[in-house]
């Protein structure tokens, strides 16, 4: 795999009140106004614009003052999660009647409202079934639960098919007739708009009359967390979302659940920032899903009593550590297979990109259903392709193994829209793709074993007509390079906290040219230097953590290029300036 370097476009202008490197850096990821970077609540895009949510709201209002079942079908995700707690919380807040929830068990039951968990919800005796983070596939769901006389709203956030399921309304800002202007909000953003237009139809009914309006702002760390969690990209009304969200749980405001898992994650509150969302509490809450039940994960963030909040974050974390050691495995078994096929390392100045799959399949029986979309990531980073990673899925009683069914898990790279490339395989080949559904840069989809090879084929042939020879190629994207003033605590913390950063409004990355002054390995794989920038006397730490040691300088190398991000460390009560390198080329 090539790394290229390549720097935004400077500009001179600077924006107002701007550190120069920030305005540099805001400029270079589309913001022209240092307002656009003001991420006040009364920014955010009123709820009006999603389509059917004025009709969503009344049917939920209706069955609230009616004191009717209420039943939330969640996702097994940390972004359906956070939808499920923050809906359960809500209706409990407007004096719904005992709110309940389900979440189908990815192993037995896969993705989505799907006729089998309606038949599971039915003993619940539910009047109105609202799905939250999922829905908008569930043809076959949505009618078995009408045919069983129950209400249906979805709401979702996962791109539309050609047919949409015929729900008593449909929420979701990626449906054809929707006009929101935040198409990439995540499932928890959106049950958090209809459950506020829902506190808006209470209001106007005078529900609220004989009881205290909730404010809806306390749902804001669940907020931040599913869209971190769920790496949405940040446009104006997701960054809103987060810093808002951030900005509470630094008060100490978060709920108890989040609280329990900062701290088994070993973060403070105090001073957190959007990453540590993603690795600390993401992970953590995914291993239910991924692993056992998400229930754990969803009472975890419905507790309001911090000892039962840590006995459950204790649970989430020991299923995590599990969860690494099955990945590890995994990771190494599907590398080994790559290397025994000549595909896990490949020198484009030597060989021909063609020789090897553009997009990547990768199998295994043996491998976990639930870490398959971890491992096909960690491939996908590796190689710098499209990737899916399979593992068999449950085999029904009295099918043969020829019916065996494979459940795979897709993660793209820039310049492929992975669902849009499935989309492309089932209108080709109705007969290969069982179900699919997804986003951008990741998706899931099911097949048959027996169609395994042909999926192969197909995908790497859609891959080469959707991409580009460049596209293969690893590009950095640099916000140049930092002058001698710039090394500074000053500097270092207002990137820090200028975000928030994350997907397609990504973390500050710097390059530049350094002498080696001394290095060594801490830990078993990470790699420590103190670097002199070239033609001063100026000396800054530096690390690169989980590095390949074959990849990285030798004794002998005096000089380097690399690419970093501007850090703080701190030791023992000490800040120091810290350069996390991202990328490191010998000169």
């Amino acid at each position: 795999m090539s790394v290229k370097i390549e720097r935004h476009v400077q500009t001179p202008a600077v924006l107002a009140d701007i550190h120069p490197v920030l305005s540099s850096i805001y400029q270079a990821r589309g913001i022209l106004s240092s307002d656009e970077m003001n991420h006040e609540l009364k920014d955010l895009l009123p709820f009006h614009s999603l389509f059917d949510i004025e009709k969503a709201a009344s049917i939920i209002a209706d069955a609230i003052t009616a004191q009717q079942r209420i039943l939330i079908v969640g996702d097994f995700d940390a972004d359906g999660a956070t939808s499920t707690a923050l809906a359960i919380r809500a209706l409990r807040l407007f004096g719904a009647h005992e709110p309940c929830y389900l979440v189908p068990n990815r192993f037995e039951y896969g993705y989505g409202l799907t006729p089998e968990i309606v038949e599971v919800a039915q003993h619940m005796q539910p009047q109105l079934l609202i799905t939250v983070d999922n829905g908008i596939s569930s043809i076959e769901g949505v009618k078995a639960a009408k045919n069983a006389g129950i209400k249906v709203v979805v709401t979702d956030h996962h791109l539309a098919a050609d047919e949409l399921p015929v729900a008593d309304a449909i929420v979701n800002p990626n449906q054809p007739a929707c006009q929101f202007q935040s198409k990439e909000a995540c499932g928890c953003a959106v049950i958090f708009y209809v459950m506020t237009a829902v506190r808006i139809e209470l209001r106007k009914r005078g529900w609220f009359a004989q009881r205290q309006e909730p404010n809806m702002a306390q749902f804001l760390d669940l907020l931040a967390l599913a869209s971190v969690a769920d790496v949405v990209p940040l446009d104006k009304n997701n960054r809103i979302l987060i810093e808002q969200g951030l900005k509470r749980i630094r008060a100490g405001k978060a709920i108890a659940g989040i609280q329990a898992l900062l701290k088994v994650g070993g973060k403070n509150a105090t001073n957190l920032v959007a990453s540590d969302l993603g690795f600390a509490i993401g992970p953590r809450l995914n291993a239910a899903g991924r692993l056992d039940d998400m229930s754990t994960g969803i009472e975890c963030l419905l507790t309001d009593n911090m000892a039962l909040a840590q006995q459950y974050a204790e649970e989430l974390n020991n299923l995590n550590e599990e969860r690494k050691n099955i990945e590890q495995g995994m990771q190494q078994q599907a590398m080994n297979w790559l290397q025994a096929n000549n595909l896990a390392q490949f020198d484009t100045q030597s060989g021909n990109q063609d020789d090897r799959p553009w997009g990547q399949c990768i199998y295994d029986a043996d491998w976990h259903q639930g870490v398959i979309g971890i491992l096909a990531s960690r491939i996908k980073d590796k190689l710098h392709r499209p990737v899916i990673a399979f593992a068999n899925a449950e085999l029904a009683e009295g099918l043969p193994a020829s019916e065996q069914e494979i459940k795979g898990s897709a993660r793209s790279i820039p310049g492929l829209h992975i669902r849009d490339a499935l989309d492309i395989l089932a209108k080709r080949h109705p007969e290969i793709l069982t179900k699919f559904g997804g986003h951008a840069m990741a998706a899931g989809l099911s097949i048959k074993l027996a169609h395994y090879p042909a999926f192969q084929r197909e995908f790497d042939v859609i891959c080469r007509e959707l991409m580009t020879k460049d596209q293969l190629d690893q590009v950095i994207q640099s916000d140049g390079e930092l002058g001698e003033s710039d090394f500074n605590l000053n500097l270092a913390g207002l990137i820090k906290y200028a975000g928030p950063w994350g997907q397609q409004f990504p973390e500050p990355i710097f390059d530049g040219c350094f002498q080696i002054i001394n290095q060594r390995i801490v830990g078993t794989n990470h790699l420590k230097l103190t670097l002199g920038i070239l033609g001063t006397q100026l000396c800054v730490d530096a690390i690169a953590f989980n590095i390949n040691l074959d990849d990285w300088p030798d004794e002998s190398c005096q000089q380097i290029e690399c690419a970093y991000q501007l850090d703080i460390n701190e030791f023992r009560g000490a800040q120091t300036v810290q350069l996390l390198i991202r990328h490191i080329r010998k000169l």
